[in-house]
């Protein structure tokens, strides 16, 4: 009897220890190589939107350069630390050896507002946003601290990038991807307020990149008709003023660096498109067919340049028209 009284008076001293026991930490994945120790220097900004698929190494040993020997930093919401060796690997050969490489997965708003996955961020000198779902950066990351963090280091000089979902939210205006699928041009043509389509705004601020959409996987996925659903619904949620309405799209294997005066070039396999509305779409409206005409499009191959403060380059122009739903060129192609 003793004993188990005992026994329920050290169970009672335990109870306010078990009460003040802090909840655990929210769930990531920190994956590392390189230096531990953190190496800040003297980064310059960039840019870097890829289209998806294939990686393009220059674009990586772009922004080693620009990173300048420091902390590269890979962010996800799923997936694997695959980049570390690669991006590493990329970096010493164009002769600035990155004093680290690491991958942080961030799965939830929560990881999000955590303090030491913030700290990788502030100690970043260069990020890019992984492949994959860009609801998941929307839904977990959008104003969050690591979103602020995110900004702020991109307004100290930061060089940025992203591929597929990553190159989404780095413009301004952002297919948000919330639906059950990724909208199509069909979808989207035949009806511009197809329930697969999901708008969003500001998740980071990158100068050059305002009053713009992107697109990734452009070709291969045939993604030109549901930029002009994107380009209607835009102009009707009234986020546009006195800024152009304007669209960059990567074709896979293709992506665009982009300089801080807004000089830009593209690199890889693939061509970039540059796309500009003229105002308001002619018929947009909910279960209707989309009339959208003469959007004017900037095409540029590998290896050409393009200025997006003058939006003008080493283009190949012409223009594309959705006509009751029914999409057309100029050129007898719309791409």
């Amino acid at each position: 009897m003793k004993r188990t009284l005992a026994l329920l008076a050290a169970m009672t001293l335990c109870l306010p220890a078990l009460a003040a026991k802090k909840p655990p930490a929210p769930a990531f994945e920190y994956y590392t190589i390189g230096t531990s120790s953190n190496a800040p220097v003297t980064t310059a900004a960039g840019t870097v939107l890829m289209g998806g698929g294939t990686d393009v190494d220059e674009a990586f040993q772009w922004m080693c350069k620009k990173a300048n020997g420091g902390d590269f930093l890979v962010i996800r919401a799923t997936g694997t630390d695959a980049y570390n060796p690669y991006i590493s690997d990329l970096c010493a050969a164009a002769g600035y050896p990155a004093n680290s490489v690491a991958t942080l997965i961030i799965p939830s708003k929560a990881a999000a507002n955590h303090e030491p996955v913030v700290a990788r961020i502030r100690e970043a000198e260069a990020v890019w946003i992984s492949g994959g779902d860009q609801s998941n950066y929307v839904n977990y990351w959008k104003g969050t601290p690591l979103s602020a963090a995110l900004q702020a280091r991109i307004d100290a000089g930061m060089p940025i990038g992203g591929t597929s979902a990553g190159m989404a939210v780095l413009t301004q205006f952002i297919y948000s991807a919330l639906g059950a699928k990724g909208v199509t041009s069909s979808q989207a043509l035949a009806d511009p307020y197809n329930r697969y389509i999901t708008l969003d705004r500001d998740f980071v601020s990158i100068d050059g990149l305002e009053g713009i959409i992107s697109d990734t996987h452009f070709v291969t996925r045939d993604r030109l008709g549901r930029d002009l659903a994107f380009f209607c619904r835009i102009y009707l949620n009234g986020w546009v003023s006195s800024l152009p309405l304007r669209g960059i799209a990567a074709d896979e294997a293709t992506a665009l660096l982009i300089e801080p005066n807004l000089s830009a070039r593209v690199v890889g396999t693939g061509d970039v498109y540059f796309e500009r509305a003229p105002g308001t779409a002619e018929v947009c409206q909910s279960g209707v067919p989309l009339t959208y005409l003469n959007i004017a499009i900037k095409r540029v191959s590998s290896g050409g340049s393009f200025n997006l403060s003058r939006w003008t380059g080493d283009s190949v122009d012409y223009t594309v028209s959705a006509e009751a739903g029914v999409l057309s060129g100029s050129t007898g192609s719309i791409y």
